[in-house]
């Protein structure tokens, strides 16, 4: 009898081995989509000696990766805004959530006829993306510019019949986020994602004549970006690793200096 105390602390010590060798070597499966390769590079090295793997798969657009994720083809992503996951679940009964936030990518109006928005001329076309949450956000970047104004009761989300002035009479021409970098050339202005803008040798920070305006650790912002999982595998160990890498000291200096100002971390470190 005196010996059960001992006894069942070798058999919680054997638990805690078993769980922490079930966990070696698991797999882990990560959607991103345009540059965010390099920081899931440096966390899948970091995370490696500790028997995580990262795989990361490459997504062309931004629909496939949730629904990659809802099906079960991907175990996280990290790509999209909050407000953008909130729409998706919304509009396709996803049911996904998100982590921890990331990064915020700043959204920048560029031109190859002029060098700032006061240079615009009646009837001149605009290209934005065509998606509900990235085309509001397009809309309120061309008000903040002073090309437009939106209805203020449509909040983050206006749509192009929600504009209420539009004193040069532009032609907002919506089209996949993906072709507003290839649009540029036949275009007066595009509003392209940083994403497709680095991914066409663009640097926001010094190509885009106005700039969506965020600041390190604005994490209140509804275009902060998130790793999102499935709901009900939102709560496992490894996911927290995985976060934990990804909000560190070293990893936002990798971002920092691989996408300088494309992508601001707003996490704490």
């Amino acid at each position: 009898m005196k010996n059960k105390p001992l006894f069942k602390s070798i058999l919680l010590a054997t638990a805690l081995v078993a769980g922490s060798a079930a966990q070696a070597g698991e797999t882990v499966k990560v959607g991103v989509v345009g540059p965010h390769q390099e920081q899931w590079e440096h966390i899948r090295d970091v995370l490696a000696p500790k028997g995580i793997d990262i795989e990361i798969v490459r997504f062309a657009d931004y629909v496939l990766p949730n629904r990659s994720l809802n099906d079960g083809e991907t175990d996280l992503n990290s790509f999209q805004t909050i407000i953008f996951l909130k729409n998706a679940n919304k509009e396709f009964g996803f049911k996904l959530v998100p982590i921890g936030d990331t990064v915020i990518c700043p959204l920048g109006l560029f031109s190859k006829r002029y060098k700032s928005p006061s240079e615009f001329k009646r009837g001149d076309r605009v290209a934005i993306p065509n998606d509900p949450t990235q085309g509001g956000r397009a809309l309120k970047l061309l008000e903040a510019a002073g090309l437009i104004k939106v209805n203020p009761d449509k909040g983050f989300l206006p749509a192009v019949r929600d504009i209420t002035e539009n004193p040069l009479d532009l032609d907002i021409y919506e089209v996949d986020a993906a072709n507003t970098a290839g649009l540029l050339p036949d275009v007066a202005g595009s509003v392209i994602n940083s994403n497709y803008a680095v991914d066409n040798g663009l640097v926001p920070a010094k190509d885009a004549i106005f700039l969506e305006q965020v600041s390190p650790g604005d994490s209140g912002n509804p275009y902060v970006n998130v790793i999102a999982a499935r709901e009900d595998q939102k709560d496992r160990p490894v996911f927290a690793e995985i976060v934990k890498a990804y909000q560190s000291a070293d990893t936002a200096k990798v971002i920092l200096e691989a996408f300088k100002g494309a992508q601001i971390p707003v996490f704490k470190y």
